[in-house]
């Protein structure tokens, strides 16, 4: 699987690659991080990559020549062609709101590209001719969107064959189909008490059944305290 990200800030994404599962996926799937700074391929003078909105307002907006131009000195076609092969997501907070589903169907995909944004964020026309499709990782306002590409990258290559020392763990965590979609249950380790806290007897019983049933019951509970 290759993931290409569109930046200002490649380099902050260096340390993406280093994490133990992001290794694993490396070696065990040909996982491949690329980025790419626009900024390198701007058809403009002194690095320019932005402009100013039509009709007036605050803040600047990135160029669709400028896009266009990296997308083009990358895959060798037409901009507007980049998307016939691979996906092209621009990570936006209008999106589909990015979830455990989105996950799993990026980790079966071969190649994606994830634009991101800054200032005002892209040109409409990034949106309608060059991506496939817009992503939010939620309904609010990041600086630019490397975080949500970060998130993005990372919660999908955990799902890669090999990524994960334990492959059970995908089966057995919030929002998996096998859990039915629910949040994980709490879990404990030693020691049994700590301070006056102790851990649920149900859970030293050594009784299987039981512990199935309180994980199953705590699963179900709200976490909004």
């Amino acid at each position: 699987m290759r993931i290409d990200v569109f930046t200002l800030f490649p380099e902050w994404f260096d340390w993406l690659r280093r994490p133990r599962h992001l290794t694993n996926a490396a070696e065990s799937h040909d996982l491949e991080i690329r980025c790419f700074s626009f900024r390198d391929t701007t058809p403009l003078s002194q690095g320019q990559v932005d402009d100013a909105p039509f009709g007036g307002g605050p803040g600047m907006v990135i160029r669709v020549d400028v896009m266009a131009a990296a997308l083009e000195a990358v895959y060798g076609v037409a901009a507007e062609t980049v998307r016939d092969e691979r996906r092209v997501i621009v990570l936006t907070p209008r999106g589909r709101p990015f979830d455990d589903a989105i996950t799993r169907e990026y980790a079966g995909l071969d190649e994606i590209v994830l634009l991101c944004g800054r200032y005002e964020g892209f040109d409409e026309r990034i949106h309608r001719e060059l991506a496939s499709e817009e992503l939010s990782l939620g309904p609010f306002v990041l600086a630019g969107g490397e975080t949500a590409a970060m998130a993005v990258i990372d919660a999908l290559a955990r799902r890669l064959p090999g990524a994960l020392g334990n492959a059970e763990s995908l089966a057995r965590e919030s929002f998996s189909a096998e859990g039915g979609g629910e949040l994980e249950h709490p879990h404990f380790t030693r020691p049994a008490e700590f301070r006056g806290w102790e851990v649920p007897s149900v859970l030293r019983s050594g009784n299987h059944a039981e512990i199935e049933r309180w994980r199953a019951a705590e699963s179900r509970k709200p976490r909004s305290s």
